[in-house]
């Protein structure tokens, strides 16, 4: 029997993700709810035996008004009286914003654009703090209602597996602990909370879940909590095997440029339990470890590599695109490109070129033709010790990204291109090596803004 005074299912959840990094910093996320104010009082009392900083972060969303207040007050008191008996204090940042006109303007619904508010301040906060991790307050009623609310919207595995206990910097220690030992833990420390009004509302989905199913769910099974937390576990351990597998599928992924290709018949051999995972992995390495897709959209881009069509589209969240090429799939991240230079005419000397923090350096009064302008089709190119090309493969080749060709500079007569900045003259124009002509950096240029070949690594 657990003693209430301790969390031994919080612990052992810290020791199996190795949460607290021994020595460094954690932040933990604090509502003022009996959650919240259990986790940063365990974590607290933690401290005694786990060297670790513990700071606390709370996010005043202005939804509640004076109730809204009233929690970040309490959390500032209840903040400044941790620590003691041999551990130093806890210190608080504290941000607010206005959630409901930012949901206006961005068009989205409140619970939406809260998260998006509150999850953007705690990283700012973590940052500040030198914080490796952010601790939420998640419960083991907080994944049951999860699961069963993705049940009854209807989910894969993935959805079926609930809250992860460890995403990247975000932890959840709490995970495996259920409400009612919470309760417990605070009624022996005699620790005070506060109630959010809004979690009495049944217009919330979750709160219907929280106040009605699962009531009744633990009337038929009184260890209902106890059997979805192993359940959890379960399916979690299927659902990483079967990701490693699709991760096996995407090593045959490359790039090319700025856009992600594999064979189509990668994805369209692979089983029907490991395709679309595939698909979700794919576009989770273009766009940095976000997907922000639906199972609709992963089946579409399965489809496509199924499909019978060799120049099918399918157009997804986010900007991106996949595209059936004959043979190959490729995925890309639809980004208008920047505006083509507008043609001008050097000067004898230093000419800036604006918006591309290049210049070009005359030596010689210029000659009738000359001009400074972006590629055009047809243009070649023969650089110092190199064989001839077009300067189209010459971007190519050297990986240049796509959107910004048209933003890099060339010098050009009657005769062709003199020079191109970021790679040197044309050997094979009649007036070289005579020409005068040298293009100069003016400014340090990002990848995505004109200069030479985009870093590899």
């Amino acid at each position: 029997m657990t003693h209430p005074l301790s969390l031994p299912a919080m612990e052992a959840l810290i020791e199996e993700y190795g949460m607290i990094p021994p020595g460094g910093t954690v932040l933990c996320a604090v509502s003022g709810g009996a959650d919240s104010v259990c986790l940063l009082h365990a974590l607290g009392a933690l401290r005694s035996r786990i060297p670790f900083t513990l700071r606390a972060a709370h996010y005043n969303h202005r939804l509640r008004g004076a109730e809204s207040d009233r929690d970040e007050a309490f959390v500032r008191a209840f903040v400044s009286r941790l620590g003691g008996e041999g551990l130093p204090p806890v210190e608080v940042t504290v941000g607010s914003g206005d959630v409901a006109g930012e949901a206006r303007r961005r068009g989205r619904g409140i619970e939406e654009t809260a998260r998006a508010m509150r999850y953007a301040f705690l990283r700012r906060a973590a940052e500040e703090a030198g914080a490796a991790v952010i601790a939420t307050a998640h419960t083991a009623d907080d994944n049951a209602e999860t699961l069963l609310l993705h049940l009854i919207r209807g989910s894969g595995l993935q959805g079926l597996t609930g809250i992860a206990p460890r995403r990247g910097d975000l932890v959840r220690p709490l995970l495996t602990t259920t409400r009612r030992e919470v309760e417990k833990y605070l009624a022996a420390w005699e620790l005070h909370h506060v109630e959010d009004s809004s979690n009495a509302d049944d217009a919330y989905a979750r709160n219907q879940v929280r106040h009605h199913i699962i009531p009744a769910l633990t009337a038929l099974n009184p260890r209902f909590l106890e059997g979805v937390t192993d359940t959890i576990r379960y399916l979690r351990q299927d659902n990483d095997y079967l990701n490693a597998q699709a991760a096996q599928v995407c090593r045959h992924a490359r790039w090319a440029e700025d856009d992600l290709v594999i064979e189509a018949r990668y994805i369209a051999e692979a089983p029907a339990a490991i395709a679309p995972r595939a698909a979700r992995r794919l576009l989770e390495m273009l766009g940095d470890g976000d997907s922000d897709c639906s199972a609709a959209h992963l089946n579409a881009i399965v489809a496509l590599c199924r499909g019978e069509d060799p120049s099918a589209v399918a157009f997804l969240p986010g900007g991106k695109l996949a595209q059936r090429v004959y043979r190959e799939l490729l995925l890309t991240t639809r980004r208008d490109p920047l505006p083509p230079l507008e043609p001008l005419v050097p000067e004898q000397g230093v000419t800036p070129i604006p918006g591309t923090g290049w210049a070009l350096r005359l030596s010689r009064p210029p000659w009738p033709g000359l001009v400074v302008r972006a590629r055009q089709t047809g243009d070649e190119i023969t650089l110092p010790g190199r064989p001839g090309k077009t300067v189209k493969k010459l971007f190519i080749d050297q990986k240049v990204p796509r959107r910004v060709r048209e933003r890099i500079p060339l010098a050009a007569d009657g005769g062709g291109v003199l020079a191109l900045a970021g790679f040197g003259p044309n050997t094979a124009h009649p007036r070289y090596p005579d020409t005068g002509i040298a293009f100069i950096q003016t400014e340090s240029t990002a990848a995505g803004d004109a200069g030479g070949p985009e870093e590899e690594g």
